[in-house]
């Protein structure tokens, strides 16, 4: 293996892991969401008692939601750090 293989690989693999953090990073924004959610359903709860259903149910659906960022985030975290290295070692050679 040359040594420009050899820098190419550690590019490649140092690439994949800045990428990974910063794909986890999308976790933070859920869960910001969600609290904020949770704590506005729960203010109009205690407004209106007689609302809970109604509120509980599209809190929850929003919650659900707002989740699907945080997976995605995570899902390609994961192939950054799996699937993606050895694409690219079988690109470099």
């Amino acid at each position: 293996m040359s040594e420009m293989q050899f820098l190419a690989k550690g590019i490649a693999l140092a690439g994949c892991g800045i990428g990974a953090g910063c794909a986890l990073i999308a976790g933070i924004g859920p869960g910001i969401g969600e609290g904020n959610a949770v704590a506005k359903a729960l203010e109009a709860i205690g407004r209106q008692p007689e609302c809970k259903g109604d509120v509980t149910s599209t809190m929850l659906l929003g919650c659900a939601i707002a989740e699907t960022t945080g997976i995605y985030g995570f899902v390609t975290g994961l192939l950054l750090i799996f699937v993606a290295p050895g694409m690219f070692m079988g690109y470099l050679g």
